[in-house]
């Protein structure tokens, strides 16, 4: 007997990268901080009194609010903590989208291909319909992006800037023009998960002489803040959208101790920031060693890089797709891990987080090896 909805189902859950138990394995594939969080946050969860674990946290992190208002010239209304980023896509599309069949002009949700994978498994689990526009070449917007989301009668279009898999920036001002587009329409979210390693954000789009009441910036303390473990991210936005998020959300959706980390974190960004040029300067110098040898590298503002193998190694000729995934299981058994995704347009490649310095010799070290070993 099969108890679950239909949609539930047929559902082809999310896939994450691996998560390894041996501790000798270098871990490039799923872009986290490969330094550890400052002592600030450190400090802040041991000194969580054992009274905070027995009583309930604050229901809206009201304290993590203000902080996070103040850090980016915000009032704590147009702030949401969300227990990491993923709630938050969670929330937007439960607040935004309608399911499918219900009558309504808005329905589902809006998306480039390719994007973050998690975004079609949000809206089949809502079992809300996903429209899906393809990027161009270099992995660029479309101009007529917002036209056609408009056009598809979406309630929410999601944006990730800087761009996963391909490290993408898009400006501020591309963005500004596909919010105006669809204002009185749908809802923009820009997923800013990897902004920390970017040379602008979309903060703008929130400055109030743009009239914007459809924006929603994601940010997380996943990446940039290396917190990953403790999953905690938060929404950005006009006070009427964040207002209507937090109607949806788990009463207490963010624990004690997360608060705790993500409000010393902001208060001490300016040391997680080493981390982050740390990161840009490692990711230039592999970018520049894997062109050197051969690989395709796509220009990134993000904390990986999205690469394109060469199709001859060892003296044998691989197709392209045949060359990534066999990298890709050469390195694994080295034990190195990136991430190959078995999509269209990405079997060619493979993402590659950046890591500490030792870390990244490892892998071109590797790389080497696989590039003069015999087939």
């Amino acid at each position: 007997m099969s108890y679950e909805r239909d949609n539930i189902r047929s559902l082809d859950a999310y896939t994450p990268g691996e998560q390894p138990d041996r501790g000798d394995v270098i871990k490039l594939n799923t872009n986290e901080n490969p330094y550890p969080p400052c002592e600030a946050v450190m400090r802040a969860i041991g000194q969580v009194p054992a009274d905070a674990l027995r009583r309930y946290p604050s229901p809206q992190a009201g304290r993590f609010r203000q902080i996070a208002a103040q850090v980016h010239g915000l009032s704590p209304q147009q702030v949401i903590a969300t227990n990491g980023g993923d709630e938050l896509l969670r929330l937007a599309i439960s607040v935004f989208c309608n399911v499918e069949g219900e009558p309504s002009k808005r329905t589902g949700i809006g998306v480039t291909e390719p994007t973050y994978s998690l975004y079609p498994v949000l809206a089949s689990i809502h079992n809300t319909p996903v429209t899906s526009i393809p990027l161009n070449a270099d992995y660029s917007i479309p101009d007529s992006f917002a036209k056609d989301m408009v056009s598809s009668e979406v309630g929410l279009v999601l944006v990730v800037n800087p761009h996963a898999p391909s490290g993408r920036l898009e400006p501020v001002e591309k963005l500004l023009a596909i919010a105006e587009t669809l204002r009185g329409h749908a809802v923009l979210l820009v997923d800013e998960a990897y902004v920390d390693f970017a040379e602008i954000d979309a903060l703008p789009l929130l400055d109030e002489k743009h009239e914007l009441d459809n924006v929603i910036l994601l940010r997380t303390m996943s990446k940039g803040y290396s917190l990953a473990g403790l999953r905690f991210g938060y929404g950005l936005g006009h006070a009427n959208l964040i207002a209507a998020l937090d109607k949806a959300r788990d009463s207490y959706n963010t624990n004690a101790l997360s608060q705790a980390a993500a409000a010393a974190a902001l208060e001490h960004r300016d040391a997680a920031a080493t981390s982050w040029q740390a990161v840009i300067g490692e990711r230039q110098r592999m970018g520049d060693a894997l062109m050197s040898r051969r690989f395709m590298v796509q220009p990134s503002q993000t904390n990986f890089i999205l690469v394109t193998p060469p199709a001859i190694a060892g003296g044998q000729r691989l197709s392209d797709a045949d060359a990534a995934a066999d990298l890709y299981q050469f390195l694994k058994a080295a034990n190195i891990l990136v991430r190959y995704f078995d999509h269209e347009g990405l079997r060619d490649k493979l993402r590659i987080t950046i890591g500490t310095p030792q870390q990244n010799d490892a892998l071109l070290q590797a790389i080497d090896d696989w590039l003069t070993a015999g087939r």
